[in-house]
């Protein structure tokens, strides 16, 4: 029997060395990592993206810290790359300048709707997919085609496929429209129709 407690404190370090040789093979199998390092699931891990799936979406975009567009969708959802958003039922409101034809600036006010959509986010690119409709209420117009691209940078929106045109005195078709909506100024190519 010890007399003294403070002797158990240097006992039980010695006593643990000294058994080392019995249990210590036993405790470093246990503490061995168990499977590896598996290179090719490490990598499949940094490349996933950050899918998501988002009712009642609302996208502001701006230019120059001028809000220029409210996009609204019932649904939205990551596409192929995370650069990418994918959207159900869009609806879509352009604010923005234009020039008129005396060269002065005024507000020009659209609204978009369509079944689908995406927004690329590193080209600032938008495209609007089946029963797209555009309708310019200043102008009392509305615009009815399938597929709609808007790119940011050069402020244009391009239909390349057949468009119909419908205004107070005139009905327009064509093949092909691209639309700069800073001039408001349109463009219309192949098969183009008008009836006054």
């Amino acid at each position: 029997m010890i007399k003294n407690p403070r002797n158990l404190l240097w006992i039980m370090p010695l006593s643990m060395i000294l058994s080392s040789p019995l249990w210590q093979s036993y405790v470093a199998d246990f503490l061995t990592p168990r499977g590896g390092y598996d290179k090719k699931a490490a990598q499949a891990s940094e490349k996933q993206s950050q899918d998501f799936t988002m009712d009642g979406v609302n996208i502001v975009l701006s230019s120059n810290g001028v809000v220029t567009w409210r996009i609204n969708a019932t649904r939205a959802m990551t596409g192929n790359t995370d650069q990418e958003v994918r959207m159900v039922e869009v609806d879509a409101l352009y604010t923005g300048k234009s020039r008129n034809k005396d060269n002065d600036e005024e507000d020009s006010h659209i609204t978009i709707t369509s079944n689908r959509g995406s927004y690329h986010l590193d080209s600032q690119h938008l495209i609007l997919r089946e029963n797209v409709i555009i309708k310019k209420p200043a102008k009392n117009e509305e615009m009815y085609t399938d597929l709609l691209h808007y790119y940011d940078a050069t402020n244009m929106l391009i239909s390349p496929v057949d468009v119909d045109i419908k205004g107070p005195k005139f009905d327009l078709q064509a093949g092909r429209m691209d639309y700069d909506l800073s001039s408001d100024a349109y463009d219309f190519n192949d098969r183009v129709k008008v009836t006054l």
